[in-house]
């Protein structure tokens, strides 16, 4: 026992000093520029091929490319503009940029050499095929949870598929944590492995829902908030996190922040379409959408959606008064520059523009997705079933710190919407960290070639 308290505390003093040197280098100087949703318009093509009957164990290939959409593999392990499921897709982390793995079954620089027993150790322990501890940027955390016949599909699914001799680039980590054995003191700390263990006391189509949204669906990884080193706050899950200048808002019941409001129907809409009557999936959320959500059978959708309006609301914050004046030029903004598509009284084009009145993503504590979206624009995510992505302009060339920060300030305080006022510093800082200081197109918005 005094022994695992002493390695306890030793890896808390290593992680802090790493957590501290890896937060002063990554406040300084420009981030990284706005991603491109979709990457690859072939992967929900390539995702959804029939699989032959003449395949080796064809029925257990075929759950193995359901379940690979499910974890969403795709969006992480396909780089852009590159083969599809070859790895190389450098993951902007807090801690430094983590390059994925090649899941296709190359022998050299892929997964063809793994054994069905090391691919399970992977998902489930987080253990490379070496032994060495593999960076929670894949989330083992989540992925523990999933059980072994599931694995043994979805590996069994990913040696079909053309293998493609990929290299992976070194990770950009800065020292100490470029030494993998640092992740076991975070494992030690943080993880426990585990798989998903029913509960009795509930049905069986919220226990599918747990076990997908937990498990392969890795929820939480972006929606809920995490402390300094990286792991998920006690107490918060679904409370809403940060992701890559993005904010992945609020599942909960909060009929504020969350989806309180929402019903089992317009989540699974959501899921399904990419948009309803109160949303539209744009940001890192269209890749998840385009390449597994819309690609998930209704079953397990309204699994998902009766497990999700299950989890409690979290904690509802005052919200101080706002500037008159502030409001009142953003008003005038929103007038000239949002109405066209948004309409005066906030109140959208019905599952084509959302409505900005009652809009949760809008009352979010932190204000950098919407932020975000004004400075670089964005484009919702295709889908079979509504195929065509609309567009959102960048108005990084037309509105200054201060116009955004007033109209921002508008939209989150009309309506019925209630949010603390946003400053220019914030705007600023997103504006530097999107690269955007300099005034050029944007990736992924409609004033892109």
């Amino acid at each position: 026992m005094k022994l695992r308290s002493l390695t306890i505390t030793l890896a808390v003093l290593i992680l802090a000093t790493a957590a501290v040197a890896i937060a002063a280098t990554l406040t300084s100087g420009p981030m990284r520029h706005p991603n491109v949703p979709p990457r690859h318009l072939a992967l929900p093509l390539f995702l959804t091929q029939p699989v032959s009957d003449q395949t080796p164990n064809a029925d257990q290939v075929r759950r193995g490319q359901y379940l690979v959409r499910v974890g969403d593999c795709a969006s992480c392990h396909t780089p852009e503009g590159g083969p599809l499921f070859a790895g190389s897709l450098g993951l902007n982390t807090p801690f430094g940029v983590i390059y994925s793995t090649n899941l296709t079954p190359d022998r050299e620089t892929g997964i063809g050499n793994l054994t069905p027993d090391k691919f399970y150790a992977a998902l489930h322990n987080g253990i490379g095929p070496k032994g060495v501890p593999i960076y929670p940027a894949m989330p083992y955390t989540a992925f523990t949870r999933v059980n072994r016949a599931d694995s043994d599909a979805m590996m069994a699914y990913l040696k079909t598929i053309p293998a493609v001799h990929r290299p992976r680039p070194a990770n950009q980590l800065p020292f100490p944590l470029n030494f993998r054995f640092m992740v076991r003191g975070w494992n030690l700390l943080f993880f426990r492995s585990g798989e998903y263990v029913s509960d009795p006391a509930k049905s069986v189509e919220w226990n599918r829902g747990a076990y997908l949204v937990n498990g392969l669906g890795h929820c939480g990884s972006c929606h809920t908030p995490k402390n300094f080193l990286g792991s998920d706050k006690g107490g918060k899950a679904f409370h809403g996190g940060d992701l890559d200048e993005w904010v992945a808002p609020d599942l909960t019941a909060n009929a504020r922040t969350g989806l309180g409001s929402w019903s089992t129907g317009d989540i699974v809409e959501y899921l399904k379409t990419g948009r309803n009557q109160r949303a539209n999936a744009g940001g890192a959320m269209a890749d998840v959408v385009t390449n597994s959500t819309s690609l998930m059978n209704d079953q397990d959708l309204h699994a998902i959606a009766v497990y999700i309006k299950d989890q409690p609301s979290s904690p509802s914050s005052t919200v101080r008064d706002v500037d008159a004046g502030a409001m009142r030029r953003g008003k005038e903004i929103y007038s000239d520059a949002c109405s066209s598509c948004h309409m005066l009284e906030g109140g959208g084009q019905r599952k084509t523009f959302p409505p900005l009145a009652r809009n949760a993503m809008l009352q979010q504590a932190d204000p950098s997705g919407l932020l975000h979206l004004i400075l670089a624009g964005g484009r919702s995510a295709p889908t079979p079933t509504r195929p065509t992505a609309l567009s959102m302009p960048s108005f990084a060339w037309k509105l200054t710190d201060q116009q955004i920060a007033d109209v921002s300030t508008y939209i989150r305080n009309n309506w019925g919407n209630s949010a603390e006022a946003v400053s220019t510093k914030a705007v600023a800082d997103m504006r530097r960290q999107l690269g955007l200081d300099v005034i050029r197109r944007t990736d992924g918005s409609g004033d892109s070639p």
